[in-house]
Parts: structure tokens; C-alpha cells; sequence
């Protein structure tokens, strides 16, 4: 037993030697001026060097890359493959850098996605079932044989940069495909004046509580339903009729948030929840929320995925099928942008809990569709 030892510890030496050597070696070449510091000052990050954002810009392109050619191999399905878990993976590293949205392959990834949609949109036809886009945050597009539904569309503003978000073009195309909007509540995650706007430009309605806009032009144009747990109410569109229930619900105590069920003519019923959160000692809304499917048939439920008890909620409305949303809001803090993969210890969640449970989810990523047939 002795030998090995002493063979450890001689190789043990000639490692802190060989150390020794290179960190000399390294401080004479910082002295002389041949060995980059890589000091701060560049852009998008200041903190950093250009070189060091040069690298993050082209680490971006090669995961986004890697993204769009797995997810067009391995599109959504209840059964999810691994290799999309993967890619959310790296959405997840892209976009938890503080300066994602302002690098050049982040933008472009989501214009591209974004493209994808309306051009799907323009060109698709649905004469069963529903399908249903993903654009960014809560935004979903619904479209049935009938209708076609908007919820929480915005523009991707709340990132900072006016690179990222929807340019004025591709609004006016995506709008024009949606004959209505609902919106969940204020914040500017959900509600965006230019999209709301080009819906009321376009005699689209427009649907959202009293607290959104209020004191402004655009709160008079906006439709203010009644907020009554369960009630049914005629929502009467150019050329068709919807039912809508909006449940009273709140993101907090402070905030009032529409959670609405629209059913569609061809009978499908789709649920937004918006920010919808209980907390602490304000849990109010689990009081309809519990008994929502005794009123209601769900096919499609889309909750925001960090959520408290996202999966009470969902055995609430026991649901054919769970997409959430609200992943990667880029207008968060880095720790506030719920990645893909959950985080739910510390975000104390259990989303993990209600994806390894008997109900079927669905996370699209920005741009993707999902075809659902009853």
C-alpha cells in the first residue's frame, strides 16, 4: 500500500509545479501587454468587453439555431420528446442573460417565429377542432372554423428594446387575422395600447376590465363585461356569437384580472387566467375556482404557469388539455423570468406536480401551434 502513495503524492508534486509554472508564465505575458484583460465598455453589456459580447451574440445564434431545428423536427405533443426538452433548455440560457433582447439572434429568432405565425395564420384553415399559436408571454391566438381569438397579445415592448418587439407591419397583419381580443388585466405584459388599438382601428371588440386604461381615451372603446363567477354572457361579433363567462378574478389584492371561458360556435371552450394569483391570506377566488367545472365543459385551459398552486387551478377546471404560458417574460428580472424547466423549489410552485399529472400539457415555444381536436 505504501507505493501508490508515494506515486500520489509524486504526481501531486509535478501537478503544483506545472502550476507554479503557467500562473508565471501568465502574469509575464499580463505584464508585457499580450494578454487581453478583457476590460469592460461594451455593447449591449457595458460590463463586459466587446469580445466578450461578440461571443454571447454568437452562443445565441448557435442555441436559437439549434432550437428552430429541433422544434421542426419534434413539434408539440402531449407526449412530449426529449430532444424539446432540450431545446427549451436552450431558450432558457439565451434568454436568462440580462441583455437577451437587445442581441441581434434573440430579436431575430422572434420575428422569425413571430412571421411563422401570421403567415400560418393567413393561410391556415381550420374545419375541425380549434388550433392555437403561441406569439409571446400570455399571447395566444385561438382559431376555430368559425372564430378566430385573441388573448393577452402584446407586442413584446415590456423587453426594453424596440428591436425585439413586433414591428407595425407584422401588428397590422396578425390583428387582421383575430376578430376579437380579451385582455386579462393592466399590466403591460398583458395590455398593449398598440395592439388593443389596431383591433378598435379594424371595429374589432375588445374585452379587458375597467382598470385597464382607465382614464384615457381607448377605456371608452373597450368592452367592460360583467365579472360574475360562472354567469354566461352573449358576446355578439360581426358575424358570429360567443359565450363568455368572466370569472372575478385578481392577481393579488390590488388587481383585478379577468379569467374568462369563451365557447366558441363549434362548442369548444377555451379558459385564459391571465396573472391570476391567490397568496398569503387573500384566497377569495378558489371559492369558483374549485367549481368552475360544474358549470363548464374545458377543452383548453391556458394558465400562467408560475402561478401559486397552478395545479389546484387546474383541478378546478379540469381541463382536456393545459397550455400554460407566461414563460421568458423578458420585462422580468433574470430570477423573475420563469424558465421552461420550472425552478419550482425555489419559486415554491407545483407545476412539476400538475406535469407529471393524469392532465395532458402542452408549452409551446414563441412562433409554435398546436391542432387540437375534441
Amino acid at each position: 500500500m505504501k507505493k501508490p502513495i508515494k506515486l500520489i503524492s509524486l504526481f501531486t508534486i509535478i501537478l503544483i509545479l506545472i502550476s507554479i509554472i503557467g500562473a508565471g508564465e501568465l502574469h509575464a505575458q499580463v505584464k508585457k501587454g499580450m494578454y487581453d484583460k478583457m476590460k469592460g465598455g461594451g455593447i449591449p453589456d457595458t460590463q463586459l468587453s466587446q469580445k466578450d459580447n461578440n461571443y454571447l451574440d454568437r452562443q445565441a445564434a448557435v442555441f436559437l439555431d439549434s432550437v428552430q431545428s429541433i422544434i421542426s423536427k419534434f413539434p408539440p405533443q402531449i407526449k412530449e420528446a426529449r430532444e424539446r426538452g432540450m431545446a427549451k433548455l436552450l431558450m432558457d440560457a439565451v434568454f436568462h442573460e440580462h441583455f437577451a433582447a437587445f442581441r441581434k439572434p434573440a430579436q431575430q429568432f422572434f420575428h422569425f417565429q413571430a412571421n411563422n405565425v401570421i403567415t400560418e395564420l393567413e393561410n391556415t384553415k381550420v374545419t375541425k377542432g380549434a388550433k392555437i399559436w403561441k406569439i409571446y408571454n400570455m399571447g395566444f391566438i385561438v382559431k376555430t372554423k368559425t372564430v378566430t381569438m385573441a388573448f393577452d397579445l402584446v407586442t413584446g415592448e415590456t423587453s426594453g428594446s424596440d428591436d425585439f418587439k413586433l414591428n407595425q407591419k407584422e401588428i397590422e397583419r396578425l390583428v387582421a387575422q383575430c376578430d376579437v381580443l380579451f385582455i386579462s388585466h393592466w399590466h403591460p405584459d398583458h395590455a398593449d395600447p398598440r395592439i388593443a388599438q389596431e383591433f378598435l382601428d379594424l371595429g374589432r371588440a375588445v374585452i379587458a376590465p375597467d382598470q385597464v386604461w382607465k382614464g384615457k381615451p381607448i377605456h371608452s372603446e373597450i368592452l367592460h363585461m360583467e365579472r360574475i363567477a360562472h354567469k354566461t354572457q352573449k358576446l355578439q361579433l360581426q358575424d358570429h356569437v360567443l359565450e363568455v363567462v368572466v370569472n372575478p378574478g385578481h392577481q393579488m389584492k390590488s388587481h383585478i384580472n379577468n379569467v374568462v371561458l369563451v365557447t366558441t360556435p363549434e362548442g369548444i371552450t377555451i379558459a385564459h387566467t391571465g396573472d391570476q394569483i391567490n397568496e398569503g391570506d387573500f384566497m377569495i377566488d378558489f371559492e369558483w375556482i374549485d367549481e368552475v367545472y360544474k358549470h363548464n365543459k374545458v377543452d383548453i385551459m391556458m394558465p400562467n404557469a408560475w402561478t401559486m398552486d397552478i395545479f389546484r387551478q387546474v383541478k378546478g377546471f379540469k381541463p382536456k388539455l393545459v397550455m400554460p404560458g407566461h414563460e421568458l417574460e423578458l420585462g422580468h428580472t433574470v430570477w423573475d423570468r420563469l424558465p421552461y424547466w420550472g425552478d419550482d423549489k425555489y419559486l415554491e410552485l407545483n407545476y412539476a406536480e400538475l406535469k407529471a399529472s393524469k392532465y395532458p400539457v402542452i408549452a409551446l415555444i414563441w412562433g409554435e401551434s398546436y391542432h387540437y381536436i375534441p
